[in-house]
Order: structure tokens, then sequence, then C-alpha cells
């Protein structure tokens, strides 16, 4: 009984101390953005996808900023949304 409460005691410690050798998973050279998001996904400058909102030009980040403020303000406020 004792040799096996020894196994487990040393098993415990060594999957423990196993987790400590863990090496971070972090980009070496940080984040990186090829381009701003304002920018859109098109191939080509100005042009949006099927996934663009309407009224928004890309390219613009006034009218991105604008859009983003709208969309929090009226589609992802709880408060607002229930009124």
């Amino acid at each position: 009984m004792k040799r096996a409460l020894s196994a487990v005691v040393v098993i415990a410690a060594a999957l423990l101390l196993g987790a400590c050798s863990e090496k971070p998973q972090t980009n070496e050279h940080g984040v990186r953005l090829d381009a701003p998001p304002w920018t859109g996904t098109g191939t080509q400058p100005n042009t949006g996808t099927a996934f663009t909102a309407s009224g928004w030009q890309p390219g613009d980040r006034n009218s991105w900023e604008q859009h983003l403020k709208a969309r929090m303000q009226f589609s992802q406020n709880e408060y607002t949304r229930i009124n």
C-alpha cells in the first residue's frame, strides 16, 4: 500500500514539475499587422467583400470608427436592445 501511494505521489510530482517547463507560445516578433483594419480585405484598393457593411468605404478610417461605434451602441449593447 505504501509503495502504491509513493508511486502516485512521484507521478503527481513529475506531472506538476513537467508543467513548469512548458515554453511560452508567443510570437518572437510580436503582433504584426500587414495593413490597418480600416483598409478592408479586398484584393483591390477601395473594394469590399460580400461581408462589407453597407455605407462603409474601405480605406476611410473615420467611417470605420463611426461604424464600430454604431455597432457597439445599437447591436452589441444589451440595454438598448431590450428597450
